[in-house]
């Protein structure tokens, strides 16, 4: 496996934020432009593990809505001129 660097692991941390950003920000006014909230759930439905005494779930889906991706661009612009 390939050593990740330091300035790789806060890119991905940023544009984690910036998605989740963009996102928070279109549900806000998502009343006065309402096509930002337009966007599809993608992942993968949970899954549950039984092993008498503990119980795991698990299960990840990503919902990509225009906002969320408008603010991971934005990020990824803001960190290539930094």
């Amino acid at each position: 496996m390939p050593k990740v660097s330091k300035g790789t692991g806060i890119l991905i941390i940023l544009l984690i934020i910036g998605s989740i950003f963009g996102s928070l920000l279109g549900e806000a006014l998502s009343g006065f432009v309402p096509f930002l909230t337009y966007g599809r759930s993608v992942g993968l439905s949970p899954t549950t593990i039984d092993l008498a005494s503990v119980t795991i779930t698990l299960g990840l889906i990503l919902k990509l809505n225009i906002a969320s991706i408008i603010g991971f661009f934005f990020t990824l612009f803001i960190y290539t001129r930094l």
